[in-house]
């Protein structure tokens, strides 16, 4: 197994909590001089390879995947576009997890689902179906996503005691049918976030090279 690749997929999983060099020699087996070193090669190599979309941004001593600045207007469409269907099947799931769950974390969201669910808890946010509250006592200090009044107002709930006693994706998609009139998912996002990721990378770059 390629050890570019083993600190890539880490990368990936971590999503937007971020990941340590601890943690990443722990997970790995490598010592922590040589994944510095293997972070520093995909850095150059993402910044190198100009059909990549992939930048490597270190805030807090914790790394983590963002997208490049040049294609910012292109995950804005996509976050941003109004939903004109019911929720999918992947935000149902997400949906029954933390309204279950709650407070919950994305990894935990994740290790329940089995898959990688940053892009789908991303978009529940901007939808403002979900939303952040506090971050958790554990490493990396993930945050915290419970669901708004705004989830109630979209499934005809009055409060989160009308759920069924367990929730799950099935359940929340009979509520979504059975209401009477469709209530919009209405984007609550600023453009000028997917340009944060890129100003926090040029003032550290500036700062490593003042």
């Amino acid at each position: 197994m390629d050890s570019l690749e083993q600190v890539e997929g880490l990368l990936f999983v971590a999503g937007d909590e971020g990941i340590s060099v601890a943690e990443i020699a722990a997970a790995t087996d490598f010592d922590k001089p040589a994944v510095q070193g293997l972070l520093e090669d995909l850095a150059q190599k993402y910044d190198h390879d100009p059909s990549s979309s992939l930048a490597l941004m270190q805030t807090d001593e914790r790394y983590r995947l963002v997208t490049k600045a040049n294609i910012a207007s292109v995950i804005h469409r996509y976050f941003t576009a109004p939903l004109t269907t019911a929720l999918s099947q992947a935000s149902l799931e997400v949906l029954a997890i933390i309204a279950y769950k709650q407070p919950v974390t994305r990894i935990a969201v994740d290790e329940i689902r089995g898959v990688h669910s940053a892009a789908t808890i991303q978009r529940l946010v901007l939808h403002n179906l979900i939303e952040t509250k506090g971050r958790a006592d554990e490493p990396g200090r993930p945050y915290l996503y419970v669901t708004t009044d705004y989830f109630l107002n979209y499934f005809g709930l009055t409060t989160l005691t009308d759920l069924p006693p367990l929730v799950t994706a099935d359940a929340l998609n009979a509520l979504q049918a059975q209401k009477e009139e469709t209530v919009p998912l209405m984007p609550q996002v600023n453009s000028s976030q997917f340009k944060l990721d890129q100003e926090i990378m040029d003032i550290d770059k500036g700062e490593s090279h003042g």
